[in-house]
């Protein structure tokens, strides 16, 4: 009884096999394909180890690249308030150039600037007792000045007198950096 159960299930035992048979080659198959993959990532994971003993060690760790964002981070803070402070100095900048600069006024010698004044002068040599007297001008800079206004202002008031004499007579006298309140000897001309 059992031979003649098996051998009515025999077309349908058979089928079984047969899809059992196709499972187990797919199975192999995908076994296969699995062992190539794996010899493929074993092979990068080699190539990736290789590359790291080649850099020496040049991989920045998650703390670097926080450090590094932090510093970055400060950088970018610190250069936004320079452009502000930069940005407030161009506004104050344009508001002072907005505003008319005052004028210089040339340098006119007052009446009691105009007083004529005698200084005694150096002596001239070893063997003299004593310079002689000069006569000339005593000027007090003021804001604005500059030697050359002076000595034309001077000229304008009839006294002919030369950079280069008032240079002479004031020994020791930048002309490019006249002090206010400093006071400047204006030779008088010369009668011959």
């Amino acid at each position: 009884m059992w031979a003649a159960a098996v051998w009515a299930q025999d077309p349908a035992l058979e089928e079984r096999l047969n899809r059992m048979e196709g499972n187990i080659r797919d199975l192999l198959a995908a076994q296969a394909e699995t062992q190539k993959r794996i010899a493929t990532l074993v092979q990068e994971l080699d190539q990736l180890r290789e590359q790291i003993r080649s850099n020496h060690g040049d991989w920045a760790t998650q703390s670097d690249v926080r450090r590094l964002t932090a510093a970055l981070e400060e950088v970018d803070r610190k250069r936004r308030e320079d452009y502000e402070k930069i940005h407030q100095e161009l506004r104050n900048l344009a508001k002072v150039l907005a505003s008319p600069a005052p004028t210089p006024r040339p340098a006119t010698p007052t009446p009691a600037e105009r007083e004529t004044r005698r200084r005694p002068t150096p002596s001239t040599g070893a063997g003299e007792a004593g310079g002689g007297v000069e006569t000339g001008y005593e000027y007090v800079v003021k804001p604005g000045d500059t030697l050359s206004a002076i000595v034309q202002a001077y000229r304008e008031q009839g006294v002919n007198v030369t950079v280069t004499q008032v240079l002479k007579a004031n020994p020791g006298l930048n002309p490019n950096r006249l002090l206010v309140g400093q006071k400047i000897f204006i030779p008088a001309p010369q009668e011959q």
